[in-house]
């Protein structure tokens, strides 16, 4: 009934003339649902896009995008917020990474093996062998999360953007200001010692046992 009200909400909201920032101040100067409303209702389709991409079911996507506009009423008056499509797209994502690690919805996740794009096909599609991080319990999360975090910064943000964020080469290299070649570096050395560190850490778990 809650999401159903909130939905209902959002579609009688007229188009209005203000940008996100003055939405945005305007929210926390008033705590108007209304101005929260619209805007979030520029966004929705991307909120569903990125619950959809992670959740895998369009009923559990559309509950989701319900229950991250009800996460904003308190978080967007906490933080400070630049842009808020690229804020609002993290919040969702973390959403649904948070779902995620419930028992119920523990999934696998695909880290391809290949990254290397031949010089006559320049396009990402065809790359599918994977090294499987069968993500069962939370400890999974922790040491993926932990390798992350000993990447290079330029690494780390290669294959973020390329793995998570789902980015195709190009809109990273535009995002990097890097040449082509050394996004692909990134992204290729920062897979390799990804897939080091975790089977490091595995082995560390495997002799406590």
């Amino acid at each position: 009934m809650l999401i159903l009200s909130i939905v209902t909400f959002l579609k009688d909201i007229s188009r209005d003339p203000f940008t996100d920032a003055e939405l945005v101040s305007l929210y926390k100067k008033t705590s108007d649902l209304k101005v929260l409303g619209q805007l979030y209702q520029r966004y929705m389709d991307l909120v569903y896009g990125v619950c959809l991409k992670y959740l895998k079911e369009s009923e559990i996507a559309k509950d989701a995008v319900m229950h991250v506009f009800e996460e904003l009423i308190l978080k967007l008056k906490k933080h400070e917020v630049e842009t808020f499509r690229s804020w609002l797209y993290q919040v969702a994502k973390n959403h649904c990474l948070m779902q995620l690690r419930t028992p119920r919805n523990l999934k696998t996740v695909e880290l391809p093996e290949s990254l290397m794009q031949s010089e006559e096909n320049m396009h990402l599609d065809g790359v599918s062998n994977g090294v499987s991080l069968a993500l069962e319990k939370e400890e999974n999360f922790q040491r993926l999360e932990y390798c992350l975090a000993t990447l290079s910064e330029d690494q780390r943000k290669a294959v973020q953007l390329f793995y998570i964020e789902g980015k195709c080469y190009d809109e990273i290299v535009e995002l990097m200001g890097q040449e082509w070649g050394q996004v692909r570096s990134y992204i290729q050395n920062g897979r390799r010692n990804l897939k080091i560190c975790m089977e490091k850490k595995d082995l560390e778990v495997k002799s406590k046992k």
